[in-house]
């Protein structure tokens, strides 16, 4: 990296972080703050270390393959984990280099949107059902996409509704996006 994008990497507004095998190889000091961590912390750590749970890394690793097929290009709104345990949103961006092998080599960007978007206990199920009802999925839709029944994601919704105090989905779409009403 010459000097100039070396600076804009290591000073971006965002956390980048450039990796291999979703192996983090460097990051800059922004997204090493964001998650708690020293920069040297997380050199040659896996972006594990990043998420509420090994199966969401995995899970999520799985849907990030497919999608990077063809384009190289991934983004989401998601949970992500602290160094503390804090759970927090997250937007994420990114941009294979190889279209072939996508997470062969990649960059990443991310953003704490925490201050945009309320954050109640969730399990990892609800978790997942919120972030496909925020993608504008119907409640069949995200049965077949998680495997369950429809009435055991009806179960996961009114959990939330009740969490987030919603009158009805709108509302409750509306605070999981950080929407104000």
């Amino acid at each position: 990296m010459d000097d100039f994008a070396a600076l804009a990497f290591d000073n971006a507004p965002v956390g980048l972080a450039l990796t291999e095998e979703r192996q983090i190889r460097r990051c800059n000091a922004r997204l090493a703050d964001m998650f708690g961590f020293e920069p040297e912390e997380l050199s040659g750590a896996s972006l594990s270390v990043l998420y509420p749970s090994s199966e969401e890394f995995l899970r999520i690793g799985k849907i990030g393959l497919e999608r990077m097929k063809g384009s190289g290009r991934y983004r989401d709104e998601r949970i992500m984990r602290r160094k503390s345990g804090d759970l927090f949103w997250c937007r994420v961006r990114g941009q294979s280099l190889n279209l072939e092998a996508p997470f062969a080599r990649a960059v990443w960007s991310f953003a704490d949107i925490s201050e945009d978007r309320p954050l109640a206990e969730m399990s990892l199920r609800e978790r997942q059902v919120a972030k496909l009802l925020a993608e504008g999925n119907t409640t069949k839709e995200i049965a077949r996409l998680l495997g369950l029944s429809p009435r055991t994601v009806e179960v996961h919704r009114a959990r939330l509704m009740k969490k987030f105090s919603a009158r009805n989905s709108l509302e409750l779409i509306a605070h999981i996006a950080g929407i104000p009403l």
